[in-house]
């Protein structure tokens, strides 16, 4: 693994029904592992998260409010949990996914915007 890799794992496009049907396995690989992860409905994306615990969050969307909103899943493991917010937010804004009400914020950057007054 390089140090200056940010994602180490993938599982990319996974049904949710083989969630559901052999969440075990799935989850057991994912358990107490940190990362963004991607739901999708009709091979759009839906909804983009992040999880300091992806097989437990996993299992939160089997029920909550975006329970019956998706039918496909990724997962992105990362090396660290560093940069997961800022990753999430990266993310949000470049696809704006229906699901998130919120585009999320990022630290310290500077917006160049404030820049160039006539954008």
């Amino acid at each position: 693994m390089k140090s200056n890799q940010l994602v180490c794992q993938c599982l990319e496009n996974i049904s949710r029904k083989a969630l559901e049907n052999y969440g075990k396995i799935i989850k057991d690989f994912v358990r107490r592992r940190h990362g963004i992860y991607a739901l999708y409905r009709k091979n759009k994306l839906y909804y983009v998260g992040l999880a300091s615990n992806l097989a437990s969050r996993l299992n939160h969307h089997l029920r909550d409010r975006h329970a019956n909103t998706w039918d496909r899943f990724s997962v992105y493991l990362t090396v660290s949990d560093r940069s997961l917010r800022e990753l999430e937010t990266l993310a949000v804004r470049i696809a704006s996914p229906k699901g998130n009400k919120q585009q999320g914020k990022f630290g310290r950057t500077e917006n160049l915007k404030r820049k160039f007054p006539g954008l």
